[in-house]
């Protein structure tokens, strides 16, 4: 049985590399569809060149956007930049994309303001969020004078000016989803995944606990999508303010983590090394507590969630290490669904460690080496999908243990012949009767009568189909009132919760109706049941002695009919 089960389980596991493996197939075919028309949308005019550029008191004339860089900002700093517009740039309807890093931001054509944002937020000390801003350009700016203005709400924002360019308004945002279609793809995925899986679980923690890690996963998933899409700007699309994009991207940022820790509860649990323990629950306490006080500072307007990004992240990197020393540290006698965890950490860290430093570079280095888009949202996807795999490997191997044992527990307790309960568990059913000093039950023994006869006279055979006879006439008419079991040979006891001698008459003459019923229905059977019944209530004896007075009542019964 055990390598029928292990048969399954692999036949499993290579269905789920068969699906990764064309995934892996069919995804670049799937991008080559999605990306055929790019070079025609992602069209623009760059406007990086020529720029005056004042921060606070310090001017610079003539700079290249690409290649100027500046001392870290503070809270409060203004940068205003100005160059003349391109008189003619070839776009129809142009749309200026923009990227505001936490900044108010006022533009002026010619001195005549055309565009704010944020101003009223600054004033209030409330958050402005980072992202893409699309603002209609149209033609009659072309030669004239545009100057953006910039306060910084935020400390440590930037060194560097990010790219400014004019796209035709209808190719704006097709050009910014093909861009980021890695993790529009995987963040809309993670979701998705999550949401189903989410409810699904949350309905059946009702009735079980076993799926609390799947449920973990699930809510992970779903922090981790909602972060992707808003830190890759993809959510702009649904015309969401910044300042509120940007509180999700930092929400699921800092909230993912706990279900995470939550996940690795089991793993932490098998470790010996107590200093493992108490530090996991200090980490999820301490991690818990920091988020939700810095949640309500947030809404609060003391602190921001941006502010406390890099300490946040700091502690974050802290987890996935001891998340992966716990992972280390259950290999030694791990199974494949213990293991396969440890290699998708490793890629999910790898690739944010890579986005880390791509974000803090920019941010305060302004180098933009690192350029691939979505690495992060890929090795989260990659993770989920390891991890989802390891508990799919995991429960069912914990189903098939379970059943394993339940089927060893039923023979245990189960008569082959008949398949009702054996005589083992007969005795320990009327013990916990015993225990619970419960008069009101009922013990009525069966006798079959002429098993021998038949043996005999007909061969085993036969008197074995007399014997499933007798059981399921006896099974059908008081097994719904309590248990029924063969104690050995023709011999059969059945308890039931009853002590009600109107009751008992009615069932007796249903069974004598039920004995009739049987002969009839079966050519030759012949069937003649003794029986004898004794109750609790009759006495304050206990059941073994209930037991041996149905036995002699039985008896008697047996003696009556063979002297008819």
């Amino acid at each position: 049985m055990k390598k029928l089960l292990s048969l399954k389980v692999s036949l499993k596991v290579i269905w789920i590399l068969f699906v990764f493996i064309s995934i892996l197939v069919w995804v670049p075919q799937i991008d080559n569809l999605l990306t055929k028309d790019y070079a025609a949308i992602s069209a623009y005019v760059d406007l990086d060149d020529a720029w005056d550029i004042t921060i606070n008191a310090d001017r610079f004339q003539n700079v290249s956007l690409a290649e100027f860089q500046f001392p870290v900002v503070r809270k409060g700093d203004v940068i205003t930049m100005q160059r003349t517009l391109p008189s003619d740039w070839g776009i129809v309807e142009g749309a200026m994309r923009f990227y505001v890093r936490h900044n108010a931001v006022r533009m002026y054509v010619d001195g005549k303001l055309m565009y704010e944002y944020g101003q009223d937020r600054l004033a209030a000390g409330q958050t402005l969020g980072s992202g893409y801003q699309f603002i209609k350009f149209p033609n009659d700016y072309l030669g004239k004078v545009l100057r953006i203005e910039l306060v910084m709400a935020e400390d440590k924002v930037m060194t560097k000016l990010d790219p400014v360019r004019i796209y035709e308004w209808e190719n704006a945002y097709g050009a910014l989803i093909t861009e980021n279609r890695l993790p529009l793809l995987c963040g809309s995925c993670l979701i998705v995944f999550g949401l189903i899986i989410s409810v699904i679980t949350t309905a059946v923690l009702f009735y079980s606990t076993k799926y609390i890690r799947l449920f973990c996963i699930a809510l992970f998933s779903v922090f981790m999508g909602l972060w992707s899409l808003s830190y890759y700007n993809i959510m702009q699309i649904f015309a969401i303010p910044l300042y509120m994009i940007s509180l999700i991207n930092y929400l699921s940022l800092y909230l993912a983590p706990i279900p995470l820790v939550a996940y690795i509860h089991v793993e932490v649990a098998n470790l010996r090394y107590k200093p493992f323990k108490h530090f996991y629950w200090f980490y999820l306490v301490v991690y818990t507590a920091v988020t939700a006080v810095l949640i309500v500072l947030h809404l609060l307007n003391v602190v921001h969630l941006a502010g406390v990004l890099k300490y946040m992240q700091g502690i974050m990197f802290c987890g996935l290490f001891f998340f992966l020393l716990v992972l280390l540290g259950n290999l030694r006698h791990a199974k494949l669904e213990n293991r396969l965890p440890v290699f998708g950490l490793l890629v999910f860290i790898g690739c944010v460690v890579y986005d880390m430093a791509s974000y803090n570079s920019e941010r305060y280095m302004g180098s933009q080496y690192l350029k691939i888009s979505g690495v992060s949202s890929s090795g989260i996807m990659f993770f989920i999908c390891i991890m989802f795999v390891s508990f799919y490997i995991e429960m069912t191997q914990k189903m098939m243990e379970q059943k394993e044992r339940d089927f060893l527990i039923k023979s245990a307790y189960t008569d082959e012949l008949t398949q009702l309960h054996n005589r083992r568990y007969c005795m320990e059913y009327m013990n916990k009767l015993k225990e619970q000093r419960n008069f009101q039950y009922t013990v009525i023994c069966f006798d079959l009568n002429n098993l021998k006869t038949v043996n005999d006279t007909y061969g085993h055979a036969k008197g074995d189909i007399l014997i499933r006879s007798a059981a399921e006439v006896i099974a059908e008419t008081f097994e719904s009132y309590g248990i029924v079991a063969r104690m050995g040979g023709d011999e059969f006891v059945s308890v039931i919760g009853t002590a009600e001698e109107g009751k008992l008459l009615s069932l007796m003459e249903q069974f004598q109706q039920n004995i009739d019923r049987k002969n009839s229905a079966v050519r030759d059977l012949n069937m003649s049941i003794a029986y004898g019944y004794a109750s609790g209530s009759q006495s304050d004896s206990d059941i073994e002695k209930v037991y041996q007075i149905a036995d002699d009542r039985m008896y008697e019964k047996k003696k009556q009919m063979k002297g008819k």
